[in-house]
């Protein structure tokens, strides 16, 4: 960001940060046109094969979770309806 502002030289950034002039500027390029999209309504990204990996996972896991207490809840409530608790 400070390389946008134009506070610091891109040079002196990039010392500091320890990258490249050309990587910052791939960089930059990259941020402007993802700017540049998202102000034009497109709001997908493309997402990298371990996040999307992760996020199957995560959703995997999580429908299981769902599925055991949805289980659980028919469970308990047949119970209470079908005379489960013989109290005499």
């Amino acid at each position: 960001m400070d390389g946008l502002r134009g506070e610091d030289s891109i040079a002196e950034l990039c010392r500091h940060d320890g990258i490249s002039q050309e990587i910052y500027y791939k960089w930059s390029k990259d941020f402007m046109e993802a700017g540049k999209r998202r102000l034009a309504g497109d709001t997908a990204r493309a997402a990298n094969t371990d996040e999307v990996k992760d996020l199957r996972r995560e959703a995997r896991d999580l429908k299981e979770v769902v599925a055991e207490q949805t289980l659980e809840l028919r469970l308990l409530k047949k119970s209470m309806f079908d005379g489960g608790g013989d109290h005499e």
